[in-house]
């Protein structure tokens, strides 16, 4: 059994033992744009078979038999001509690629157990060595399915999708991103060339994106020799760009926007379909009946087009072939609906001079009429005034009327403004009165309304805290039987005559002379004025009477006024909305007496909107809010005053805040004895506090809306 086991794991070890391994590789530069390989092995190397490929430029060797033993598989190549070398083992093999600028030829040696490759040397060449026979070289020429080349060089998918903007983006997948490609522009499309690379037969063949919905309708894949062809149809106005990452080439096609279309005519104003024509000594009428058989228009030559010409135009659109052809030969065309018209550009221009003669003469010719046009929106005598002479306009019915510019009316026109009807009567011939009319129709049209609301809104809010003291008190001296004020003041004992305390409180009949005014002898007077609560306490003894008073007031309030003033006006009209009052007052006059004067405190709105093409307001605004904060001696009144002047862009409906303001007013004091007041604790008896807070927040709002048509109407 042991001897079994030995022998099979001896099958297993001897074609490992048999490989060669790679141990090292180095690269050299040479003289002459020359540069050297150097493959050292464990053995002596096996003979390699290789090929060459031009695009991309490579060379690849194939050592049968051989183990890579080298740490990394890609090396740079800092030589010239050479970009980088690859080092790949797989299914018993061992494969060195050289990547190169440009293919060059190479040959090979084997030196020990080196195997060297010389790249930029003559086949045949002696090296001074004993040198061995060049290896195979097979050059790739014709696309062949399954083989090495094919896999390398090759389109693997082909795909259609649709972008955000509506644009689309054929995809091709790449086998190596290194393939070169071609993109053109054509009169159907764009095409795309994929040289030296394989198109598989199952992409042969044409996707039909219409139901996409992009510039894009049709996607056709073919391959033409060694190159892979993509024509992709494309209809209407787009632009077209590609780009490659990695192995995706993307062609992005995208329609245009009505600003690029615009943009792309003032560059380049010819839009016609392309065509393209080669021709040598060919007859100018010749051409001109290829292009109106090109565009299906009917051609009209006259006899003096003449002449012979050369031309060969590639891909340009029909309408500039014949711009150039008409400038080469000084012809000039008049197209009428779908009729051509080429002629001489002198002969041209006097038959339309003829033209114009006969007209001005059939005009002077032809019989006036009056017409009556009423005007439904705007004022007949403004509009009547946009085409009078010197900016004059004909008066009522029973005022002579005006003769309009010759752009309107003719020489024998004229026109009388009825303003009592708000109409126009025009005497003139019919066609210059349909024309009146057309630009009447254009001009009187009702003028689109908005309706401006505005909100102005002030917030108070107020908060007010006060503590105050109040205590004294008197004595009585039996002795000298006199009262004793501790307060040392004799206000409130001066109808006293020395009256026992108990007679203070309860006086006799005719004792009302003898009461006591405690409020008025006070050691500490630092009460609140106008208390909310207060809460006293007293001591009366026979012959001292002891008062305590504590008084305190807290106070918060909030307030908010709302004015909201609103106004409908039309398009570009000022409207003022006011509401308030006027305060008279005497004032001196310049010439030395008085007369009456009067001040606004008002809440008044200004605006003159603009509506926008997309529908949007421009509101050009002036907001007051006055009122009166207090009357001076004089009769004068003091204004607080409130005021906004803007002008700011707004979409329909929505509501800006144009300004606000926000004032905060703080107060805090304290009064007390001076040094009984800063007693801990108890100098709390001796000081009185107050603490004020006044906050005021104003903002302003706008909400400009358009009213309905149907409601304008």
């Amino acid at each position: 059994m042991r001897k079994f086991v030995v022998a099979f794991i001896c099958l297993l070890v001897s074609p490992l033992t048999l490989a060669s391994t790679l141990n090292e590789i180095n690269f050299f530069q040479l003289p002459g744009e020359r540069f050297e390989v150097r493959m050292s092995f464990d053995t002596p190397p096996p003979q390699p078979k290789g090929y060459t490929i031009e695009k991309p430029a490579r060379i690849v060797l194939d050592f049968p038999e051989v183990v890579s033993g080298l740490k990394e598989r890609r090396f740079p190549l800092a030589v010239d001509n050479g970009q980088s070398a690859m080092v790949l083992t797989s299914e018993g093999r061992t494969r060195l690629i050289l990547n190169l600028n440009d293919l060059a030829s190479y040959t090979t040696r084997t030196d020990g157990n080196s195997f060297i490759v010389e790249v930029g040397a003559a086949k045949g060449s002696d090296t001074g060595q004993a040198s061995r026979p060049a290896v195979e070289v097979a050059t790739k020429s014709t696309f062949k399915e399954n083989d090495t080349l094919g896999n390398q060089t090759k389109i693997t998918n082909i795909d259609f999708r649709r972008g955000t903007a509506g644009e689309g983006r054929v995809i091709v997948t790449l086998s190596n991103p290194k393939i070169s490609a071609d993109m053109v522009g054509t009169g159907a499309g764009v095409k795309l060339s994929f040289k030296d690379a394989w198109l598989p037969p199952e992409l042969r063949r044409r996707l039909d994106v219409v139901d996409f919905a992009t510039p894009v309708s049709l996607v056709s894949a073919t391959q033409e020799g060694e190159t892979s062809v993509l024509n992709v149809s494309a209809g209407g106005d787009f632009d077209y760009l590609a780009y490659q990452t990695d192995n995706e080439y993307v062609l992005s096609i995208k329609p245009l926007t009505e600003q690029e279309k615009q943009e792309k005519k003032k560059d380049f104003e010819y839009t016609g379909e392309k065509l393209s024509l080669d021709f040598q000594d060919i007859e100018v009428r010749a051409v001109l009946q290829i292009i109106a058989d090109f565009t299906e228009l009917n051609l009209v030559a006259s006899d003096t087009v003449q002449g012979r010409i050369t031309l060969r135009l590639q891909n340009v659109p029909w309408d500039q072939a014949l711009e150039m052809v008409l400038k080469n030969k000084g012809l000039d065309k008049r197209q009428v609906g779908n009729v051509l018209m080429v002629a001489p550009a002198a002969e041209i221009a006097e038959r339309e001079r003829q033209e114009i003669t006969t007209k001005k003469q059939l005009e002077e010719l032809a019989p006036l009429r009056t017409e009556y046009i009423r005007v439904r929106y705007a004022n007949a005598k403004e509009m009547f005034e946009l085409f009078s002479d010197g900016g004059g306009s004909g008066g009522g019915g029973g005022q002579g009327g005006n003769r309009a510019t010759g752009s309107v009316l003719s020489e024998r026109g004229q026109g009388v403004v009825d303003e009592r009807t708000n109409s126009i009567i025009i005497t003139d011939t019919a066609e210059r009165i349909e024309a009146f009319k057309r630009l009447v129709d254009q001009i009187d049209i009702p003028i689109r309304q908005v309706m401006i609301e505005a909100r102005i809104v002030i917030a108070n809010t107020d908060f007010e805290r006060e503590l105050g003291i109040r205590w004294g008190g008197v004595g009585y001296n039996a002795n000298r039987n006199r009262v004793i004020d501790f307060a040392g003041s004799q206000e409130g004992l001066d109808d006293e005559d020395g009256t026992h305390p108990s007679r203070w409180f309860n006086p006799g009949p005719d004792d009302d002379d003898n009461t006591l005014n405690l409020t008025e002898n006070n050691v500490v007077d630092l009460a609140v004025n106008d208390p909310y609560a207060s809460a006293a306490i007293g001591i009366l003894t026979d012959s001292t009477y002891l008062d305590l008073e504590l008084s305190a007031l807290e106070n918060s309030g909030y307030a908010e006024i709302v004015s909201q003033p609103k106004v409908i006006t039309s398009d570009k009209q000022l409207a003022i909305i006011k509401s308030g009052k006027e305060i008279g007052f005497l004032e001196t006059a310049p010439s030395g007496g008085t007369t009456t004067g009067f001040r606004e405190a008002v809440l008044k709105l200004e605006v003159t909107p603009q509506i926008t093409p997309d529908n949007r307001i421009i509101m050009d605004l002036n907001v007051w809010k006055d009122s009166v904060a207090s009357i001076e001696v004089s009769g004068r009144p003091t204004l607080d005053i409130t005021r906004l002047q803007t002008k700011v862009l707004v979409n329909n409906g929505q509501t800006v805040v144009l300004g606000g303001v926000f004032s905060l007013e703080g107060t805090k004091g304290e009064n007390k004895v001076p040094v009984l007041g800063d007693i801990p604790y108890l100098g709390r008896l001796f000081k009185k506090t107050v603490d004020n807070q006044f906050k005021t927040e104003l903002l302003i709002f706008v909400t400009p809306k358009l009213m309905s048509d149907t409601l304008a109407n």
